[in-house]
């Protein structure tokens, strides 16, 4: 799950930083409507961009990931094999696959490109699953960037990010309006109103946009467990969420790129903001599929 909320704190990020600037000087409220959609547009994709090239480096970062150039003992040369194998069937080009250190069972896949991404497996994973289930964790994250899950992203981002910037915009021009209809002699007044109905606006209109990113995100669980099931086997790709689902430990992810590993966080959290389905759903659909 480490990869959704990545790109989606990223490019929030962005987004709020460049909209703040649109609020400041002024643009937003001297454009016309088409000329603030043009505008937004490309406030809200450019962070979805800039989130997506960097999501690779970033992950790598933040994970502390050390990628395997020159396989050092058996299991790393399985690693390499099993990857290049299975891209090889998903027909992509060879991912750089990386360990890191974390005690519990997780990995990840990250990148701009499904010819250049990174698949990356935590060193409690490699200890506490059997190979046939570790495989089955491949093919899942193999099967993400072959489904171009972070371009899919890109777009459905950028275009929720437009309506964020265009409905806060429009929201504030309407309430700084009302403010100056009633205070005549107070321009200033109605400007930092814009200025921080617009901020806030952007921020409620944010976090409606992330519902829907974790849908999506919550959709691309289930293919890429049934992907996962093609690549290795149903049974091992099902034995492997069992394996996660008892799982003692939390992910220690970083917040910003949980949502790109193959197990959600273990707290509880509302529905509409989980970036991965419960285990027993992801197990109950790979069944009703055999």
């Amino acid at each position: 799950m480490l990869r959704i909320l990545l790109f989606v704190g990223t490019n929030l990020a962005i987004m709020l930083v460049l909209g703040l600037v649109l609020s400041i000087t002024g643009i937003g409220r001297q454009s016309g409507l088409g000329g603030l959609l043009l505008i937004s547009a490309v406030i809200g994709f450019t962070g979805s961009i800039i989130s997506l090239l960097m999501s690779k480096t970033i992950a790598k970062w933040q994970t502390g990931a050390t990628i395997i150039t020159q396989p050092r003992n058996e299991a790393e040369r399985w690693l390499l094999t099993t990857v290049a194998r299975q891209a090889e069937q998903a027909g992509i080009g060879m991912p750089d696959v990386a360990i890191y250190q974390a005690p519990e069972m997780n990995a990840f896949a990250t990148g701009w490109n499904r010819n250049a991404a990174l698949v990356a497996v935590s060193t409690g994973l490699l200890s506490r699953m059997t190979r046939d289930e570790v495989e089955a964790v491949l093919g899942h994250e193999v099967s993400h960037v072959a489904n171009g899950d972070m371009v899919t992203l890109t777009l459905i981002q950028g275009v929720l990010n437009t309506f964020v910037v265009f409905l806060s915009s429009i929201l504030a021009r309407i309430v700084a309006g009302f403010m100056q209809s009633r205070e005549d002699e107070s321009n200033g007044f109605a400007t930092l109103v814009y200025h921080v109905v617009h901020f806030l606006a952007q921020i409620v209109f944010g976090i409606l946009a992330s519902v829907i990113v974790m849908w999506f995100s919550r959709r691309r669980e289930f293919r890429a467990d049934a992907g996962g099931a093609a690549l290795a086997s149903r049974r091992s790709m099902i034995n492997a969420l069992r394996r996660l689902g008892g799982d003692q430990y939390d992910s220690t992810l970083p917040e910003g790129t949980q949502a790109m590993g193959i197990s959600g966080a273990r707290r509880q959290m509302a529905r509409l903001f989980m970036s991965h389905p419960p285990i027993g759903e992801r197990i109950a659909a790979l069944e009703a599929a055999a």
